[in-house]
């Protein structure tokens, strides 16, 4: 009887989404990142606060590599509204082993990219950092290969996960994001 209260209040706080903390981050956005080939970091959840975001994994040498321009048309369609592309790197799948400053000159010079990335990170289930770990926790998936997307809200909640094949372009990304906009 103990047994089965214990597990229905776990199962039930397992079940609420991620909520603000003290200061009213996000708690699955309270990381500090730092930006790509850089030494300057941000506080993802003071500067991403009341945003719509599209948090992506990246790399290089991928056969999605191609979604850079898309996340860009995203990016300028809708960062007026209080949207953003966040990249992050990955060599997890072995695509993108580079230096940062490389990934950095690949991402300005080939797709103009002009939304935010940031240092190359882990996302990959067995060696997650702690930024993809909450994003995969809430979503209820690790990324499986580069170029995964989580949709998160005004308020940080992941409200979808898209895999790698699902272009940026895709109607039921985009209707998902305009609905939040």
């Amino acid at each position: 009887m103990i047994f089965r209260a214990i597990s229905f209040a776990i199962l039930t706080l397992m079940m609420q989404p991620i909520s603000a903390g003290n200061d009213g981050c996000a708690m699955n956005l309270d990381f500090n990142k730092r930006y790509l080939a850089s030494n300057d970091s941000v506080r993802l959840c003071e500067t991403y606060s009341d945003m719509v975001l599209l948090v992506v994994n990246t790399a290089s040498y991928c056969g999605f590599t191609s979604q850079f321009s898309d996340l860009e048309a995203l990016q300028d369609k809708y960062g007026h509204r209080g949207f953003s592309v966040l990249g992050f790197p990955s060599n997890d799948f072995f695509q993108d082993p580079r230096s940062e400053q490389k990934i950095k000159e690949f991402c300005d010079l080939t797709y103009q990219v002009k939304f935010p990335m940031f240092e190359k990170s882990r996302v990959a289930k067995r060696k997650a950092e702690p930024l993809y770990q909450a994003l995969a926790a809430q979503a209820g998936q690790f990324p499986k290969w580069n170029f995964h997307k989580y949709l998160l809200d005004r308020k940080g909640q992941v409200v979808g996960s898209f895999g790698s094949s699902v272009t940026p372009s895709n109607p039921e990304l985009v209707n998902q994001i305009e609905s939040l906009l």
